[in-house]
């Protein structure tokens, strides 16, 4: 949930970097940026992160200009010093470089100019041509990716202040996030994430929820705007008439007092929306349907006094055990239990997720519910993943898809899978190499024997 640093990938970074203050997290924010990554210069930048004094600079100018950065370029005020200091390229001419890096350049042939100055200059300082060529290199992989260290720096800033507010409110942040709708996740982990901090989630309820999630001590009320299909005006107007008029007393109260069409009343039923009045689905459904099938009186007026409706008994209406699942993932597109206890045959796989770095360079077996997958391109063109998984204790752990694995065994979309692989160990965060993976069957709606 923190502002630019959540991302699996900045979170591995920042794992590796081992990063503990305000300065690191700002070359963290720039070094992470595609060009740098690609480059080499990201990896090169961790290792003399851990190592400062075991690695040789390319030339004693670097260790003059980017000390701080060990001799990586991060900024693009690097730019400008190694083009200026490095090369002796005029400021003016380093800023042509910097803005061409960036593909800003205002003529190409001026660019290449500048960049032919950039190695006339190099050859007349005698550097060996092997140098120039890595130093242009590394400036060339700033290409339309680097930032500014201001700009590293203010983004650092509001991922920090985030850092605080989760560390020391976490529930009440992650409440604020999931109303802000704009991580990179999706609302059902950052409940998740949530319920790791000690909250208890609620599905939508009449006399409890607001339009937006709220947090009432350390439960979460999810909010109306959650449902889908459940109309704007009403899903405002239901706390708008509570707080009016106070709390609902019963199915009846709801029908008098909201503006309900059938289906707008058994989309609330079904997410358990009138769980208060102690009823079971079942049982308000039928209501429901009795409610709506009556003939129809005209009455303009309005009532003078409330009367209690006569109830009958209903017959013994049965509940599947994993019916409120089932809605859940139709209503709100995700359950709201755990998804291990939704598999059909739950595989005896011990491992946790908080194990793997004693198992750094062994063949684990782990079962994970995916969190989200990152999809990319070798070189080659060939395509490989990187996911992101919680065990069955909602730990996260990351995974590695190498282009023939992903196509043998490719990820089919949200669900728990059975991953098998070798743990790595990259500079101490521990990541599976994924050798097998199988998607794990769930149990069915359209299965009769779990009813």
């Amino acid at each position: 949930g923190c502002f630019y640093i959540e991302s699996p990938a900045m979170r591995m970074l920042l794992n590796k970097l081992s990063c503990q203050d305000y300065i690191t997290l700002v070359a963290a924010s720039s070094i992470i940026r595609p060009g740098v990554a690609r480059s080499g210069m990201m990896r090169a930048y961790i290792e003399r992160h851990h190592n400062p004094t075991g690695f040789d600079y390319i030339h004693p100018k670097m260790k003059e200009l980017m000390q701080e950065s060990y001799g990586v370029m991060v900024y693009q005020e690097d730019v400008l010093k190694v083009a200026h200091h490095f090369a002796g390229l005029d400021l003016g001419h380093a800023d042509i470089l910097r803005r061409g890096m960036s593909g800003k350049y205002r003529s190409k042939k001026q660019f290449e100019q500048v960049q032919q100055a950039f190695f006339d200059n190099c050859r007349q300082k005698g550097y060996p041509e092997e140098i120039t060529q890595e130093v242009w290199r590394q400036i060339e992989s700033f290409s339309g990716y680097s930032f500014s260290k201001a700009h590293s720096a203010s983004y650092a800033v509001e991922s920090y202040q985030s850092l605080y507010l989760k560390a020391h409110y976490p529930l009440a942040f992650i409440t604020a996030v999931i109303n802000n709708f704009g991580g990179f996740y999706r609302t059902e982990f950052y409940l998740h994430e949530a319920r790791m901090n000690g909250a208890t989630i609620e599905a939508p309820c009449l006399n409890h929820s607001l339009h937006l999630t709220r947090l009432d001590g350390t439960t979460l009320w999810l909010g109306f705007i959650h449902l889908k299909s459940l109309q704007q005006k009403l899903a405002q107007l239901i706390p708008q008439e509570r707080q009016a008029n106070g709390p609902f007393a019963d199915f009846d109260d709801v029908l008098r007092r909201l503006p309900l069409s059938h289906e707008q009343l058994t989309l609330l039923i079904r997410i358990g929306a009138l769980r208060f009045t102690g009823l079971n689905k079942r049982q308000l459904l039928w209501q429901a349907q009795l409610h709506f099938n009556k003939p129809r009186k005209q009455n303009q007026t309005g009532h003078l006094f409330t009367t209690q409706s006569k109830q009958f008994s209903l017959p013994s209406l049965d509940q599947s055990p994993y019916e409120n699942a089932f809605d859940e993932i139709e209503l709100l597109g995700f359950a709201l239990c755990n998804p291990f206890d939704l598999l059909l045959q739950p595989p005896q796989v011990p491992l946790k997720a908080s194990q793997l770095r004693a198992y750094m360079g062994r063949q684990v077996a782990i079962v994970g519910y995916i969190v989200t997958a990152k999809t990319t391109r070798t070189k080659k063109g060939d395509i490989m993943h990187f996911g992101t998984f919680i065990d069955r204790q909602g730990i996260l752990f990351d995974t590695t898809h190498f282009p023939n694995i992903a196509k043998k065994h490719p990820i089919r979309g949200r669900g728990v899978y059975l991953i098998k692989g070798r743990v790595d160990n990259d500079f101490g965060h521990p990541s599976i190499e994924v050798q097998y993976m199988e998607k794990l069957p769930t149990v069915s709606k359209f299965d009769k024997s779990l009813r």
